[in-house]
């Protein structure tokens, strides 16, 4: 039986998983999943666990939930090395183990660069997955129950993973919290929309976040981050320190013995395929595809567009169909900005925000859902929610 093994269970490798199971095989291949955690985790909504607008089952159900009558097989553990020539990846599961493949597909997620600056690896909290939502909010709730007057929060990053962060910190401390916001570029999201930057900017200000632009933070300690300005530096009292600068790799896939683009992404072929190797794909954060000479943006959506194709191709390679090279069609984006509030972007040509943006966001999520048992589960909970809360408030 041929094996497909898909290394990494974020947007890319999951959704090809599941789109793979769903393809019309003669003979079903046997497929394998291999992550280091059990749960898949929409990281969209990971901010929305700050606020508690959404709970952990929500937003990181767990794979063998998503498995069910699929004949995907989940194997967690950590994958510490990978032969080409062999065809076999060394699993970390409590002991190591050899799988063998015909098929792999590389989708190991980036990394938060943590060595860069002094004390931010020891005292800084990246913002990635569950286990740094769990140091963040047992931070917050120390913090929230002691007796102090302000809770300080410093966000590197003015991406929109750090004004997502600001706002909902903002949101939840209320009156109590002091969030600066630090970034190195002359303006906050310089990746998106003009019109989703000035909603965003609005945003920010109305929750009294204070924005540090041209501005980078030079050292961190547990009690204190140092700005350096092109004027000067200042070192000023802090709580936490949140980092949500840049993206990495782990050390496996920079050790690879393939071809690695001037970021150190993998490089591939337009059809997904990894360079010198046919039978090994590479979608999202890791894979260095550029398409008109810019390489794509490390989201979600660009995984879950590949996800689709590389499903598709392995199909094809095995049936000895005709590949198709990928094409990235940009949707939009969204923001999510404190409770109830977003910002949305349509195929860059227009934008919302507010309600109908966070109802928008919530829509289009909800329909990104890997599963329809899970989408109907939540979409169920979501409507039956708010009358839940009046039948009690009446009682």
């Amino acid at each position: 039986m041929t094996r497909i093994c898909i290394l990494g269970g974020g947007f890319g490798g999951l959704y090809t998983a599941l789109n793979l199971s769903r393809l019309p095989w003669a003979v079903m291949p046997e497929i394998i999943l291999i992550d280091k955690s059990d749960r898949f985790l929409f990281t969209p909504f990971l901010y929305e666990l700050i606020t508690a607008e959404m709970q952990e089952w929500e937003i990181a159900p767990t794979f063998t939930e998503l498995f069910a009558d699929t004949g995907i097989q989940f194997m967690q553990g950590t994958v510490t090395n990978i032969n080409f020539e062999a065809q076999q990846v060394e699993v970390n599961i409590g002991q190591r183990s050899l799988v063998e493949y015909d098929h792999l597909v590389l989708a190991i997620g980036g990394e938060t660069p943590m060595h860069f600056v002094a004390g931010a690896s020891e005292y800084a909290i990246p913002f990635r997955n569950l286990n740094d939502f769990y140091r963040l909010n047992s931070k917050l709730e120390l913090l929230e129950a002691s007796n102090r007057d302000k809770i300080r929060v410093c966000i590197a990053g003015g991406g929109s993973s750090g004004v997502e962060l600001a706002c909902k910190i903002a949101d939840r401390l209320k009156e109590r919290g002091r969030v600066r916001l630090v970034d190195r570029n002359d303006k906050i999201l310089v990746n998106s929309t003009d019109a989703n930057r000035a909603i965003a900017e609005l945003a920010l200000s109305q929750r009294g976040v204070w924005t540090d632009l041209n501005t980078r933070v030079s050292q961190v300690t547990e009690d204190e981050v140092t700005l350096d300005y092109a004027d000067g530096s200042d070192t000023l009292p802090v709580d936490i320190v949140l980092w949500t600068v840049g993206s990495t790799f782990s050390k496996v896939i920079q050790n690879l013995p393939i071809a690695h683009n001037r970021l150190g992404a993998i490089a591939t072929e337009p059809t997904l395929q990894v360079q010198g190797y046919p039978h090994v794909f590479a979608i999202g954060d890791l894979a260095g595809l550029e398409t008109n000479g810019q390489t794509l943006p490390a989201t979600a959506q660009v995984a879950f567009q590949q996800s689709q194709y590389c499903a598709w191709n392995i199909w094809a390679s095995i049936n000895q169909k005709s590949l198709v090279n990928f094409s990235y069609i940009p949707l939009g984006e969204f923001i999510s900005l404190g409770i109830d509030g977003a910002t949305a972007s349509i195929l860059g040509k227009f934008s919302i925000d507010g309600l109908p943006a966070h109802a928008m966001r919530r829509l289009a999520y909800l329909l990104r859902m890997p599963t329809l048992q899970h989408q109907w589960k939540i979409g169920t909970h979501w409507l039956t929610k708010p009358l839940i809360e009046i039948f009690r408030k009446s009682v």
